[in-house]
């Protein structure tokens, strides 16, 4: 049941002074706590809803990014919000009030964690359970619903002996890349009906609704100042504000529990059937993801559904990572073969492309999708290129490759004409059929990063990834329609091999710009030598892989630059300049794995296929330590290009566990019997 509101509430702030009183009393406990639970404070959960919305935190539950957080929501223009940051728990046994919640306190030099023992599982969804001194054992199970923003937990008395459960709901209700502050309360007193309605000065709403034994009681305080390591080590501000507006309590027996359904839009009218329908979906899934053929596939289809959503019209997108980006176009064309062919599942590979045509804009697909096309930033000046390598590995995969030529023919088309009219962005066809991009102020590949002083890896001109693509999109056009299409495929193919093979190093000039060439060592020779409609011999293919080999192979994926140039930057780490000046420069990226292992199977003659099968297996299987380092399910953003090669970024990428994901389905098929996919793309409709 619910309890009325109180009368006469009392604004109360709260700092460490007042929650952590009985940590305090033995120091020698809390240190011993800390590092025993120290890696755990490395791992990272995700939960997520199919509509941009997510939660995550620490294995351990402490707070270390801004992004932890229990709910955060998808908003209409593509923004997320934070609403509920967690809760606080206290447990009262028979040997009184115990803290269950860790925290880190802007005021003390490390975090403050419970000294009880404590145990986490993440399958199916994140759970943990506390056990006190006094035989106690609380069970706290969480679980987002999927196509609707609702948080469901359950906590659950496992133990033989009955205690107090006291949950303190802490809400942030901010834009999910800020951090909140205390601020006067204009409406605070929550409104009690069908359930509980928390508001921060009346902002959106929070909807409580229970399920079992639980009182509400109004009881608002601020709770100030806690602190986020991550990001004080990434340069961002890090101290924030939590609104506390009452308290659930619940006595629970032994095998008692209590539902709590925390919902942004409407309230879930049953919070017990919420939460059992929506563990069973994401145990279906599971079941699904188990059907992969190793360890490592198995592991990363977990984290498939994670990257899809749909936005407030319907559309299915793929988000480009999390807990920080949106839809990034280049991202959802890399990530999309992996995330949907390789995984047998071409129907949402199909219906993501079609969603994608509307966003055309001379030419160009978003870089940063918004709700439409007005709404879209276009500043990349290979989303399109992407989207028609994407539509070549669908035609590829089909086993109607003229119905995939019917639809989506005039679409590459129309791109293909734009590019040689010219459009935004620098891009333009020079006099041999060759692709130019960018300008010296601004570049537009996907080595991206840039400062005040201008672009760290500059890369204006014709740069060979972006070259590459659009030879192998003349060459799809010349396949498909022949004419002039096939005879200015040659004409490009053949000046991509004489502009760009550096025969002194055998590899390919990684930028041309008229007679200036950049001959550093990069990877974007490796998508090169990957492509399937690439004009690189069988000799040279594996001379690139080659040089992949010696100067770029990591065992977390390939460095962005190789060690031995004086601009390379082995650690990514510190404030956003620093950061910016490594991502590119050094930086490992795992996503660039799919196209090295591509790229070694089209270099091998038949009788060497099966060599470059094992040594490739054996190689991608040493991901599989990563999905529990940082990520839980997943690969990290990006890792140092020093040994031992630290995680960074962000904890969960689309396109690493897409490019992955398809090069363990190359592993497994290889190139010459491509598997045939069980479920053929659904072209009558969506």
């Amino acid at each position: 049941m619910v309890a009325a509101p109180a009368v006469g509430r009392t604004l109360v702030a709260l700092d460490r002074r007042s929650t952590l009183s009985a940590h305090e009393k033995d120091a020698g406990a809390l240190s011993a706590a800390l590092a025993a639970t120290a890696s755990q404070n490395e791992r990272e959960w995700l939960l997520t809803d199919g509509l941009g919305g997510y939660a995550c935190s620490t294995a351990l539950d402490l707070p270390t990014r801004r992004y932890h957080t229990w709910l955060t929501v998808a908003e209409p223009s593509g923004r997320r919000r934070r609403l509920l940051a967690t809760c606080e728990e206290r447990l009262v046994d028979s040997d009184g009030e115990h803290i269950l919640s860790a925290v880190h306190w802007a005021s003390l030099s490390t975090p403050s964690v419970p000294g009880l023992p404590r145990e986490f599982r993440s399958d199916p969804v994140p759970t943990v359970v506390v056990r006190t001194p006094a035989g106690a054992a609380l069970e706290r199970t969480m679980v987002l619903a999927r196509n609707r923003a609702a948080l469901f937990v359950r906590w659950r008395n496992v133990s033989a002996v009955p205690f107090q459960l006291r949950v303190r709901p802490l809400l942030a209700d901010e834009d999910a890349d800020q951090l909140l502050h205390e601020r006067a309360l204009a409406h605070a007193q929550p409104t009690v009906n069908d359930g509980i309605v928390l508001t921060i000065d009346g902002l959106q709403p929070l909807h409580v609704s229970t399920s079992g034994n639980v009182t509400y009681s109004v009881s608002p305080c601020w709770y100030r100042d806690y602190h986020f390591a991550v990001d004080r080590a990434r340069g961002y501000d890090s101290a924030a504000d939590r609104y506390a507006p009452g308290v659930l309590t619940a006595d629970l027996l032994p095998g008692e529990h209590i539902v709590v359904a925390f919902a942004a839009v409407t309230p879930e009218r049953d919070a017990a059937s919420g939460f059992d329908l929506a563990l069973q979906t994401r145990t279906r899934r599971l079941e699904w993801a188990a059907r992969g053929e190793t360890t490592l596939a198995k592991r990363l289809r977990r984290g498939v559904d994670d990257f899809f959503y749909r936005d407030t019209h319907g559309r299915l997108g793929v988000l480009a990572g999390f807990p920080w980006f949106g839809e990034w176009g280049r991202d959802v064309f890399v990530s999309l073969p992996g995330l949907t062919l390789a995984v047998d599942e071409p129907r949402r590979c199909l219906e993501v492309l079609r969603g994608a045509v509307p966003f055309l804009r001379d030419g160009l697909l978003p870089n940063i999708y918004g709700p439409d096309k007005n709404h879209s930033h276009y500043g990349s000046a290979d989303a399109a290129l992407w989207f028609a390598l994407c539509v070549q590995r669908l035609a590829d995969a089909s086993a109607d490759q003229g119905a995939v030529r019917d639809e989506f023919g005039p679409v590459l088309r129309s791109i293909a004409e734009s590019y040689v009219r010219g459009t935004e962005l620098g891009l333009r066809v020079d006099g041999e059929g060759l692709l130019r991009a960018g300008s010296p102020d601004r570049n537009a590949t996907w080595m991206d990063a840039q400062t005040s002083s201008g672009p760290v890896t500059p890369r204006a001109g014709q740069p060979v990834e972006i070259v590459a693509l659009w030879c192998a999109l003349r060459s799809q056009l010349g396949a498909w329609y022949g004419g002039t299409w096939q005879r200015e495929a040659e004409r490009a193919a053949s000046a991509f091999v004489r502009r760009f093979w550096n025969e002194r190093d055998q590899c390919l000039f990684d930028c041309r710009d008229g007679d200036r060439v950049d001959a550093a060592v990069r990877p974007n020779m490796v998508i090169a030598a990957a492509l399937r409609l690439s004009p690189l011999t069988l000799a040279q293919r594996a001379a690139i892989v080659r040089r992949a080999d010696s100067a770029l192979r990591t065992p977390c994926g390939l460095r962005t630059l190789s060690a031995d140039h004086p601009a390379y930057h082995g650690r990514y780490e510190g404030p956003t300049d620093e950061r910016d000046a490594a991502y590119h420069q050094g930086t490992v990226w795992p996503w660039l794995s799919g196209f090295y292992v591509e790229a070694a199977f089209r270099a091998a003659p038949v009788d060497e296929q099966e060599a470059v099968r094992a040594r490739m297996s054996a190689w991608l299987q040493g991901f599989v330590g990563e999905l529990d380092r940082a990520g839980i399910d997943h690969v990290s953003e990006v890792y140092d290009g020093d040994a031992p090669q630290r995680p960074n970024g962000t904890f969960a990428q689309a396109w690493n566990t897409g490019e992955l994901l398809r090069a363990l389905q190359l592993c497994a098929t290889g190139l010459l019997q491509p598997r045939p996919l069980s479920t053929g793309p659904n072209w009558g409709g969506a």
